[in-house]
């Protein structure tokens, strides 16, 4: 099953670091939060990628391009042709990545039609380049194929204000809703999967995939929630960021489950 991951947007509420570079790309630790999303993704064996691209779409290609050369000690032998020999290398990933422009200005669900040539007629799972959790992705799977509907999108919990979901006690989503400061309610974490039917419910670049998509899910009863009670979190602004950061060096990254 591939993994798109959408790493196409602005990121004006952190335009402190993302006028240099997309969201994506913005380092927790030494590595782009996409690292640790894909690594997140590659420990419960899912290596194949399909990045949807905007934003300064060069930057993250040309990180990729150069991620051995990062990762690795090279020797550069002039006498001989100017040739470069790996001494060793850290990049030992199985991945396959694929690197898509999905235009500058497109909205989210434009980005994902975008891509569906390279997902073709098979399930897929979605995520944002922006979050991560300890969240288990077989498990999210296993509950996507338990129940036959189109899509499964994981829920979470948290104290912030994003539109948020109402949902049924069969796990079926009935709306969307704005979140009010003292709601208890879930919202939409990423971590979503779905069947290939779900790209005739997106008409182009100005389809914002959250809003007609999702709710079309929702109203026909093909919605699912998978209930995520574990750490969650999104690299929103800078404070996000100095949180993420302080984990990542504290050796207290619920979402680094790779090493565990």
């Amino acid at each position: 099953m591939k993994v798109v991951i959408l790493a196409g947007g602005y990121g004006t509420r952190i335009s402190e670091e993302s006028h240099l570079k997309p969201k994506p790309m913005i380092e927790i630790g030494d590595k782009p939060i996409l690292w640790h999303i894909m690594k997140i993704y590659s420990h419960y064996g899912y290596n194949d990628f399909i990045i949807c691209c905007g934003y300064k779409h060069y930057v993250i290609k040309e990180w990729f391009a150069d991620y051995y050369l990062h990762n690795s000690d090279i020797m550069f032998d002039f006498t001989k042709d100017n040739k470069m020999t790996l001494l060793n290398t850290e990049a030992v990933e199985p991945w396959k990545v694929t690197l898509v422009d999905t235009g500058l200005n497109t909205m989210t669900g434009g980005r994902v039609k975008r891509i569906q040539k390279y997902v073709g007629n098979e399930p897929f799972m979605l995520t944002y380049g922006d979050g991560v959790a300890d969240i288990n992705i077989a498990e999210l799977v296993k509950f996507h194929q338990s129940h036959g509907k189109i899509a499964t999108i994981t829920t979470v919990n948290v104290g912030q204000k994003f539109g948020v979901i109402e949902m049924d006690s069969n796990n079926s989503i009935k709306a969307f809703r704005e979140k009010s400061d003292s709601d208890g309610s879930v919202i939409n974490g990423g971590f979503m999967v779905f069947q290939p039917q779900i790209f005739d419910y997106i008409e182009g670049d100005s389809t914002v995939f959250e809003r007609a998509p999702l709710e079309a899910m929702a109203n026909l009863g093909e919605l699912k929630g998978y209930k995520h009670d574990g750490f969650w979190h999104c690299m929103d602004t800078q404070r996000d960021k100095q949180n993420l950061e302080a984990m990542w060096a504290a050796g207290k990254a619920p979402w680094k489950m790779w090493d565990n």
